[in-house]
């Protein structure tokens, strides 16, 4: 009896280390926490509060997806961008070299790079049909375009004066056809891809500058061929 008393007592003495052990595994656990964080980086704990939503809610998965989404994206918009460059610097050069300043105005955009020409470097006034002397320009170009491997859209603009002729009824039609027609000579004469091209008309809609002088609609009738920016197919 007197030996169970004993262990009784001992037991009942003991169960203080108890409560005294996970304190000090809290205190532990705390000191470490504490030295982490000052280790990190504002960055790091500014991602703390996000990190553990994520977790405690079930949407970790989803951030580090966006988050993975966000990287392809920018890699993308890199390698579109340098495209842009790319072609704009060789096209620049081509027409340099060639002397097609005076009829080739070169611009880019997010698309890519346009060649911008006149109507009147290539068609009469109110016509759809390329005059002679515009096909050894279109030759010319017909070589750039091949020396890229990018799509092609060639886009059709008219100032704002309504046309209305047998063959034109508005300048929707006049601004198509003219496209239509620079991107069969592409095909027909100098031989490229017919898959790479789109032809598009936008009649008056498009304007560069506004319609109030015979300048500026002067520079509202244009051809635009635009070489299409090569982008990362999306997986």
């Amino acid at each position: 009896m007197a030996r169970r008393r004993v262990k009784q007592e001992q037991v009942k003495n003991d169960q203080w280390l108890i409560p005294f052990s996970s304190t000090t595994l809290v205190l532990l656990i705390l000191f470490i926490l504490l030295y982490s964080f000052s280790t990190m980086d504002e960055q790091s704990l500014s991602s703390i509060p996000t990190s553990l939503q994520g977790i405690l809610t079930g949407q970790g998965a989803k951030v580090k997806a966006q988050s993975t989404v966000t990287v392809e994206n920018t890699a993308s918009d890199l390698e579109k961008k340098a495209n842009i460059n790319e072609i704009y610097e060789k096209s620049k050069k081509f027409i340099e070299d060639n002397k097609l300043g005076a009829s080739v105005e070169l611009k880019q955009d997010d698309r890519g790079v346009i060649l911008q020409l006149r109507d009147s470097v290539l068609f009469e006034s109110g016509k759809a049909d390329l005059i002679p002397n515009s096909k050894n320009l279109l030759d010319k170009l017909g070589s750039l375009i091949k020396t890229v491997p990018n799509n092609i859209i060639v886009e059709g603009h008219t100032d704002n004066v309504p046309i209305n002729t047998y063959r034109f009824q508005s300048n929707w039609d006049l601004s198509a056809s003219r496209a239509v027609n620079v991107v069969k000579f592409f095909i027909d004469q100098e031989n490229v891809n017919a898959a790479r091209f789109t032809a598009a008309g936008f009649g008056e809609y498009k304007p560069i500058v506004d319609n109030s002088t015979a300048e500026n609609r002067a520079k509202n009738r244009r051809i635009n061929i635009l070489i299409v920016a090569i982008e990362r197919e999306k997986k």
